[in-house]
Parts: structure tokens; C-alpha cells; sequence
């Protein structure tokens, strides 16, 4: 047995330049936009992706793509054949998927079984854990696109590791040899931490989305190439000083000015006044909170925001 009692090769410092884990046969089940990146750049470590699963039309394209000559089978053959599992399925999909798996017999004691969902932690595999798997949670913070290019974007990027205290090694090792950095997420703030992360990145979608929108009503041809300087270097500033970063009229309190947006939404684009009351009061909020806004002028404010259509 080894030095971590699993049966498994000692990882040591996974920082470490020369260290080198023994190579392993990887499988993936689900071909979404993760899980041929994650065994894509496994296979770049020296490890072996021997077999994937993939049911849609697009999935196994992806997996056809940045997983060339891997044999595509049913995720029972996938759990056959590896010793390394990638669980890249939906959120939702997943405790079901793990249910399955641990109750047709797929699962081997001693396999490692690697979710990337960022809402769970191992506990969503335990049915598989009691099978004699070994549970991880890799985590990558990032959106996929599900091309090529991802491969290269996990250089650098955090991964939201939780696992056993036994398997932390093995889990940081493999996500250092994906190229990212792990960042450990206690199993009781998994869903937090999630949370986090899908606030900040798919409402920012939808804000940017909006904007652009209402740029076209305001015949910007280019909407995208007027924002991103403005954009880009509100993210850097709001990344780097937080709420000092606010500016604009809410922060400086020109109810004013945000009655005249008001009005214009309600006109052209009524589909995002919502959206944008919603921030304008949150914005407020962080706003006074921070002693960048007098009290009088988030009354003010808030006043405006609370207005109906006359």
C-alpha cells in the first residue's frame, strides 16, 4: 500500500517540475464542451484517453475533434476501460448518472472518478464511493466554447478542487498537469462558491448582451467594438479595487440622469428596464454602504427607481 493508502502512486508536491505520476488510462463520459478539453490536455500530460461516451450528434463531433482516434462507446464500456473516469455531464444529469454506474456494477474499487461540476462536491459521488471508487471534484473556472482553443485557455486556470483530505494530492496533481492552478473548496461551500461563479459570469453575459442591444437601437453598427475597451477596463478595475471601482451616475447619485435612462428603456428596449432597475439599486446600495454616496441622494435615487409609467 502506498504512502496515501489507495493504492495509488505518491503524487508528492504536484507543484513540483519533475514530478511525474504514473500515467494513466483515461475515459470520458459526456462529450459536452469539458470533457474532451480536460482529456485533451490530460493526453498533453502523457496520460491515455483509451474510450469516451457522447449521445448527441454535436458531442461526438466534439469528441471526434479534440479527441482524435478515441473509441466511442456506452459509459459502462467507458468505466471498463479506464483507470481515470471524467464525469462531464449537466449539473442535474449527474447524481442519476453516478446512481447508475454504481448500481449495474461499473464502477472498480481503486478507479479515480473526476466530476467537473462546480454545484457539487464528492458527495454526489458517494454511491460510487462506497463501490471502492476514489472521488474528486475538479472544477475548472471557465466557460468552454468546446473547440480547440479551450485546451489551451487551462493554462493558468483555477480549478475548484474538493476531495477526500487522503486524495488532495492526487486531485491538485492532476489539475496541475491539466495546467491549471488548484484552489480548494471545502465540501460544506461547494454550492457557495458555485454560486459565486455563476453569478458574476452568466449575469455578465446577459448585461453585456443587453447593452449591446440597446447600442443597436441607438445605431452603433459596432456594438461589441465600443464596449470592450469600456468593458475591459471596468472588469480590471472591479477585479482589483471592488466597490471603489463603482462610477457612473447611481454611484455618483445623478437621479437625474437615471430617470432619463429610465425613460428611454421603457421606450426602446422595456425588456431590460427590469435588469437595469435591479443593478441601479444594487449599485446603490454598495454604493452608500461604502461612503461613496450620501444618504439624501440614495433616497433620491431609489425614489426615481421606484417610479411607475405615468
Amino acid at each position: 500500500m502506498s504512502a496515501n493508502g489507495f493504492g495509488l502512486p505518491d503524487l508528492g508536491d504536484p507543484a513540483a517540475p519533475d514530478n511525474r505520476p504514473a500515467r494513466l488510462a483515461v475515459g470520458v463520459v459526456g462529450t459536452g464542451r469539458v470533457g474532451p478539453a480536460l482529456g485533451a490536455a490530460l493526453q498533453l500530460a502523457g496520460h491515455r484517453v483509451v474510450a469516451a461516451s457522447g449521445v448527441s450528434a454535436a458531442s461526438r463531433r466534439r469528441a471526434e475533434l479534440l479527441l482524435p482516434g478515441v473509441r466511442l462507446v456506452t459509459p459502462p464500456q467507458v468505466m471498463a476501460a479506464a483507470d481515470l473516469v471524467l464525469l462531464t455531464v449537466p449539473d442535474d444529469v449527474l447524481p442519476e448518472l453516478v446512481a447508475g454506474l454504481a448500481a449495474t456494477g461499473a464502477v472498480r474499487p481503486g478507479q479515480l472518478l473526476v466530476h467537473s461540476s462546480g454545484a457539487h462536491g464528492v458527495a454526489v459521488l458517494e454511491p460510487a464511493t462506497r463501490a471502492g471508487a476514489l472521488p474528486l471534484a475538479l472544477h475548472p473556472a471557465m466557460t468552454f466554447t468546446g473547440t480547440a482553443v479551450d485546451v489551451a485557455r487551462l493554462a493558468g486556470c483555477p480549478f475548484g478542487v474538493t476531495s477526500p483530505e487522503e486524495l488532495r494530492p492526487v486531485a491538485e496533481a492532476l489539475v496541475v498537469e491539466m495546467g491549471g492552478e488548484p484552489e480548494w473548496v471545502p465540501e460544506a461551500v461547494r454550492p457557495l462558491y458555485h454560486t459565486a461563479l455563476a453569478h458574476g459570469s452568466n449575469h455578465l453575459v446577459t448585461l453585456v448582451a443587453q447593452a449591446m442591444e440597446i447600442l443597436t437601437d441607438a445605431g452603433v453598427a459596432e456594438p461589441g467594438r465600443m464596449l470592450g475597451p469600456l468593458l475591459g477596463a471596468a472588469l480590471d478595475n472591479a477585479l482589483r479595487s471592488g466597490d471603489a471601482a463603482l462610477t457612473g451616475p447611481v454611484a455618483r447619485g445623478d437621479a437625474g440622469t437615471v430617470r432619463t435612462h429610465i425613460t428611454q428603456l421603457r421606450a426602446v428596449s422595456p425588456q431590460v428596464l427590469d435588469s437595469y432597475r435591479a443593478m441601479a439599486r444594487a449599485t446603490a446600495d454598495r454604493a452608500l454602504a461604502n461612503g461613496m454616496l450620501k444618504a439624501e441622494s440614495a433616497e433620491a435615487l431609489l425614489d426615481v427607481l421606484a417610479e411607475e409609467e405615468t
